[in-house]
Formats: structure tokens, sequence, C-alpha cells
């Protein structure tokens, strides 16, 4: 029969089968090669969305075997916290950026009550204990550091430290984040310290006369700030100028991840994860691949969570969490994403004083 026609033509048998089975080959050949084609188009699609990660992020955190048992005292109106491990190789002060304080290196204990630990703080001192420095945090006289009275009694603080815990003949090393970093950019002129990090900040070093033995810098920021990026490129070009040795690590921005988030934050269920990232997404806080629009600053997502009834206003790992969707957003936060860079950056400088 032909379609489309009123006419009617009787085909032998033997002619309509071979038809029918020329006709059925040809369509199982047409179907085999859609699917070989939707294969590799998922296989290409699924290699397009490993690269649009750059950032390789750790799976598991590192197994540690050191413990917290930090020792705390107030002087000269501020509070100091450290811990030194057995047969400490080196010193390590670490200035804190903005709203952020010494307790907040350190988990809560005994020696600590008032102790917070936040997640990306906790795991770089963890990671310095482990390597047998001691660590030094001392928390800023206001919001903020300043760099008259403070830094006067930030040096006079180092020194008495180091003197009455016999540590005077170790390297001495110093982190700072943000506003931390502008403040060890200048401390670095007052302190002789044999290699400094300058974390998410390009220093003051248009503000301070750079001495000759000024310390090897390495400067650790987010790419996507790129006015912090570019004033810390011509920072650097300045200190090469001086024969000082620079070197910068990049840290680029990746979606953020339930499992990621419960690793990284103690005490943070993995269930409760697997909801926040769901609500990120039904709110809008998610673009299409997954990366957050704003940082954990510009969104509400406490708000609704709570609006969810999955936590209370109460909710004591708010800071926490809200530490690591900065982190995931890659603006402006602390990192220790890249501690292995950093301790190595500092122990390939271990001359001592």
């Amino acid at each position: 029969m032909w379609i489309g026609s009123e006419k009617t033509t009787r085909i032998p048998f033997q002619s309509s089968f071979k038809s029918r089975l020329i006709v059925l080959s040809s369509l199982g050949l047409i179907l085999f090669a859609s699917l070989l084609l939707i294969k590799q188009n998922t296989n290409s699609q699924s290699e397009i969305k490993t690269l649009e990660n750059p950032q390789r992020l750790p799976q598991n955190l590192p197994t540690f075997s050191t413990k917290f048992n930090p020792s705390l005292y107030h002087t000269n109106g501020t509070e100091v916290i450290y811990q030194i491990p057995n047969s400490p190789k080196a010193v390590l002060f670490i200035a804190h950026g903005c709203t952020i304080n010494a307790y907040d290196f350190w988990d809560k204990s005994p020696n600590c009550p008032h102790c917070t630990g936040l997640p990306e703080e906790r795991i770089f001192v963890l990671q310095a204990l482990e390597r047998n420095m001691a660590v030094l945090t001392i928390s800023s006289l206001g919001e903020c550091w300043t760099f008259k009275r403070e830094m006067e009694n930030v040096e006079w603080i180092i020194h008495n430290w180091i003197q009455s815990n016999k540590l005077g003949d170790l390297p001495k090393f110093a982190i700072g984040a943000s506003s931390g970093g502008y403040f060890v950019s200048a401390l670095a002129t007052k302190v002789e310290f044999s290699s400094i990090c300058i974390m998410i900040a390009e220093g003051v070093f248009e503000q301070i006369d750079i001495p000759k033995n000024y310390p090897p810098t390495l400067f650790v920021h987010m790419v996507k700030d790129k006015i912090r990026a570019s004033a810390i490129g011509s920072n650097m070009a300045e200190l090469m100028e001086k024969e000082i040795e620079v070197k910068e690590i990049r840290c680029e921005e990746f979606p953020p991840d339930a499992g990621f988030l419960a690793k990284r934050v103690p005490g943070l269920e993995t269930e409760l994860t697997v909801k926040l990232i769901e609500v990120l997404g039904e709110k809008g806080f998610l673009d299409q691949k997954g990366y957050l629009k704003k940082d954990g600053r510009g969104i509400k997502w406490k708000e609704a969570l709570v609006e969810k009834k999955l936590i209370d206003e109460k909710f004591e790992l708010f800071r926490h969490i809200n530490e690591e969707l900065n982190l995931a957003f890659a603006y402006h936060e602390y990192t220790s994403l890249k501690n292995d860079e950093i301790f190595e950056w500092f122990e390939s400088h271990m001359k001592g004083n």
C-alpha cells in the first residue's frame, strides 16, 4: 500500500518481507547512531563541567594528631592565646581580620572556654602545630588593627613572649588576613621576620619606608577582587625592584558542596548541609552552574533556614557556615585551602635569627 494514495497494489510476500527487513535494519542503525551521539554529548558535558571548576577541593581534611591545648593571658589591654608544640622549630604570629579575634583560631576547651574555632582559622593553626610551629595569636584593640600604639603593643608582646618561652633562636614568621595583612606588612619593618604572608590584602607599602632587609613576602589573594589583585601586582613589582623576594597564590571560586561544608565545620550535620544547598538553589542564591551569586554576607540563607524551621535564631554555627560560603564565593575571606603552599613558603625561609 502506498501511503497517501487510494490505489492498492499487491506485492509478492517475499519481496514485502525483504523490504521490511531493510527498513528495520536501517531504523536499527539510525537508533544505534543516535544513542552513540547522545553518549558522546553526555561525556563532553561531563568533561566541560569538570573543567568549569578550576579549584581542586580537598576531599578530606588532614588527619590531625595534635590537639588544641592553648594557653591564654591578658596583657596591655588585649588577649594573647598561644600553643607551643614539643620541639618547636619556628614561631608563627597570626594577625586576624576585622570583626575576628584571637579566640576564633582555637576550639573551645577547658583552657579557652570562650574560643570559637572558625573553620578556616582552626585548620590553619592545627596544621601549623603539626609542622612544629609555636603559634601566637593576639586580639586587636578594636574591631580592626591600627598602626601607632598597636604596632608598639604587638612588637612588645611578641618580644616578651619569645623571651619568656626561650624561643629566641627560632625563625619568626607572620601571616595576616585583610586588616591583619595590612598590619603585618607594616609590622615587618619593626620585627625581624624570616618571611611573611599577606592574605586578601595588598599591604601598606605606599605608607612605609621599605628597608633593604624587608622579609620575603607571599601574597595570597582572590582573583575575583580585581582591584586588590591589581594593587598586589603593583606592590609585588615595587618589592622586586628593591630585590625583595615575592610570590603570589591565586584563589578561585567554587560551587558550595554539602559534604565539603560538613567536613570543615565541626558539629555540623551532613543532613543540614544538604538542606542548606537545596535552600540556596530554591531561593535563587546559586547560578545555573551551582556557584554562589553573592557571598555569605550578601544572602539571607540563615533567615531561609529559620523560615523552614531547620534551625532557630540562636543557631551557634552561623559564623562558621557563613565563612565557608564566603570562601566558596572567593572574593574576600581567610582560607586554609592553600595551606600546603603557604607552609612550604615559610619552611623554605627557615633561617634563624
